[in-house]
């Protein structure tokens, strides 16, 4: 959060220009159309899915297809997908933060929600993958350091809590605002909003401790952020498995998830600009940027892809070999294939032409790019447990093939679920566009911002 000044504009008409801000921006969360409708959905389609779990826990994981040989199925790319999409908040609010990038500051809050609901549910698929989810305490009361197990939970709980300090921190201005400008809040709300703005009065020396405070988290989300995909990884790079015996599975996961998280930002942004009416907000021209930053980010991705392919390839082994040619020629080629090229390689081609940045397009391509993310993650975690270096022989045909139950693909939608109802509730309490930050870059002093 750079507290780079703008040109100050006069106290009247900076007002007025702050009055407008506010109800643009305040609008969503006094009155949203459809909101009601919305809810009611999320609740039903959690209610199935949590009917689904409640089968697994009485029944066992059997009623999943993950057996022997596929014992992690989809419910650890679920995983994977979703550590992967948290990044996004350390790339857009910490790094673009701490470089002064102002174009990514009213998309910053976004990418924090998209991060902390991401981050905020990956922990509890581990849960679900768990046939006695009641044994979770024995990692915390019997874990040993050298389990990347214990390192993976490390750092998820410890990137959980700074994701949402760093959602919370630069809501206080925003708190105070809709503390005095929102006047007929239930009483409940108006509790929480009262201790939630920690008595902001938005004197210098507050502005001061906060973007103190807010430097000093964003070059601590950092490393914690390369370290929650890093560890990720290292749940299979540490192994001999072939397809996962790899030196640069950190670095090849955290781009991916930069590429990931980025797509879910664009997303989210569209359905914001047009169901909050905020286009004066997230404008054309903060799509055309955060489009660069994927054709960016996908193209460091689409390196480490081919490196990761082509050396082993190379040199073939015979039991990276096999995979490869399942990957390449066999069982799994079409999904393979189409993963790398619906979701990396045209994706970038198609962005690099300006009408396909504009917000419907990009939008478009995003939704492509995140459902090619999640189905790498998918040939990352199942076809490599089909090539053992003992053979498979002497077992049942189902424990030679992989394809979802039913009951497993409702608790694979659990985590969605729960993703959209935790962005649905955070968007419903605070303004998804930080309203003060808006006011400092349109030139509206300090002294303004926090008039009664």
């Amino acid at each position: 959060m750079s507290s780079k000044t703008h040109e100050t504009l006069p106290a009247a008409e900076a007002k007025t220009l702050l009055n407008k801000i506010s109800d643009d921006l305040l609008r969503p969360i006094q009155n949203h159309k459809g909101f009601t409708m919305w809810a009611l959905f999320l609740g039903l389609a959690l209610a199935l899915v949590l009917w689904a779990y409640v089968i697994q826990l009485r029944d066992g994981l059997g009623v999943t297809a993950m057996r022997d040989y596929s014992a992690w199925g989809s419910y650890i790319a679920n995983f994977v997908f979703f550590v992967a999409v948290s990044l996004v908040g350390m790339l857009i609010s910490a790094i673009m933060g701490l470089i002064g990038v102002e174009w990514a500051k009213p998309i910053s809050r976004i990418a924090e929600i998209v991060a902390f609901s991401a981050v905020a549910v990956a922990g509890l698929v581990i849960v679900f993958d768990m046939g006695r989810p009641d044994r979770l305490l024995n990692v915390f009361i019997h874990g040993r350091f050298q389990s990347p197990i214990l390192w993976d939970v490390t750092v998820v709980t410890t990137y959980t809590a700074i994701s949402l300090v760093l959602l919370i921190l630069p809501l206080i201005p925003d708190i105070a605002i809709m503390r005095r400008r929102m006047t007929n809040l239930p009483k409940w709300q108006k509790m929480l909003y009262d201790m939630a703005s920690f008595g902001w009065v938005g004197n210098d020396a507050q502005y001061h401790a906060l973007h103190r405070m807010l430097k000093v988290l964003m070059i601590l989300v950092i490393p914690v952020a390369l370290a929650i995909h890093t560890v990720t990884s290292w749940l299979m790079a540490s192994t001999l498995r072939p397809g996962w015996n790899s030196t640069i599975f950190g670095p090849y996961f955290v781009t991916g998830a930069f590429v990931a998280g980025t797509a879910a930002v664009i997303i989210l942004m569209f359905f914001y600009r047009n169901n909050f009416k905020l286009k004066e907000y997230l404008t054309d021209y903060h799509f055309e940027m955060v489009s660069r930053l994927l054709v960016l980010t996908s193209l460091v991705y689409l390196y480490f892809n081919v490196n990761e392919y082509l050396v082993p390839g190379y040199k073939m082994p015979l039991h990276e070999g096999q995979h490869l040619t399942e990957l390449f020629t066999g069982h799994w080629a079409p999904l393979f294939w189409a993963t790398q090229i619906f979701g990396l390689i045209l994706p970038i081609i198609l962005l690099l032409f300006k009408p396909m940045r504009k917000p419907l397009p990009v939008t478009i391509i995003a939704v492509f790019v995140l459902v090619g993310a999640w189905f790498k993650r998918f040939i990352i975690v199942v076809p490599t447990q089909f090539h053992p270096f003992l053979p498979i022989q002497n077992v049942p045909e189902n424990f030679t093939t992989y394809s979802p139950t039913l009951i497993e693909i409702a608790v694979l939608i659990m985590p969605f679920i729960l993703a959209l109802i935790i962005g649905t509730i955070v968007s419903k309490l605070i303004p998804v566009v930080s309203i003060w930050e808006v006011a400092e870059q349109k030139g509206i002093s300090r002294e303004v911002l926090n008039q009664e």
